[in-house]
């Protein structure tokens, strides 16, 4: 295998949004770096089952729900 074609796969610190940190090995940031997350398992729909509420800002939701109400959606 040639030398210097694959990155340097190490150990880190991911911080989760509760503050917890595991140690993972990645190619990111260098050995004993922090990586901290904004989304992570924990809060995110996709794992939490979507209870979170759609936000409607700037009326956008209202508008298309005004504009194809009979449409039958």
């Amino acid at each position: 295998m040639k030398a210097d074609t694959h990155p340097d796969y190490h150990i880190i610190d991911v911080k989760m949004t509760d503050g917890t940190v595991y140690q993972m090995k990645s190619t990111w940031g260098k050995e004993g770096d922090q990586l901290s997350l904004d989304i992570d398992p924990t809060v995110h729909p996709a794992w939490t089952g979507g209870n979170s509420r759609l936000l409607d800002t700037g009326g956008r939701v209202s508008k298309f729900k005004n504009k194809y109400a009979g449409l039958g959606f």
